[in-house]
């Protein structure tokens, strides 16, 4: 009997080290799949200025032309927007316009029509283009981190 309560308590206490170096792993596995940064060139032109025509028409009127926002309206430029974005990640904020923008009527946009949007905001925020489109999928997006000063020049 007392051999029969030590075999069960070493097997829940062997259940538990797998959970926790499961966890471990699984941690270091989402590390690693946020290693891109909006440094990198997540984007090109030719969507920036597909996004830009689009924010022109979907959200400059609350955001400003400049991206400045005012008053309670978010700033998607400069100190502010970066301050409240730093160490999050484009699938973040891709997420937060696609529930509540445009606020008469939230979930209007496509997925396509954010990321374009988004990238457009990475242009006037500084953020190098490159060659490739910005992917709009959560999963993509979600690996991408936005940091407010390039990790490189440090």
């Amino acid at each position: 009997m007392k051999f029969k309560k030590v075999k069960t308590a070493a097997a829940v206490i062997i259940s538990f080290v797998a959970i926790g170096v499961s966890h471990s792993a699984t941690g270091a596995q989402e590390t690693a799949q946020t290693s891109r940064s909006v440094w990198d060139g997540v984007y090109n032109e030719d969507q920036a200025r597909r996004g830009e025509a689009l924010y022109s028409r979907e959200c400059a009127s609350c955001h400003g032309a400049d991206l400045a926002g005012a008053d309670e309206i978010a700033a998607l430029s400069g100190p502010a927007f970066l301050a409240n974005w730093d160490s999050l990640t484009v699938g973040d904020l891709s997420e937060r316009v696609r529930v509540s923008m445009p606020p008469n009527k939230p979930g209007r946009l496509s997925r396509q029509q954010i990321a374009d949007i988004l990238c457009h905001v990475l242009r006037v925020n500084d953020f190098p283009a490159g060659k490739t489109e910005l992917d709009p999928k959560i999963e993509t997006l979600k690996q991408i981190r936005i940091e407010a000063t390039n990790p490189k020049s440090k």
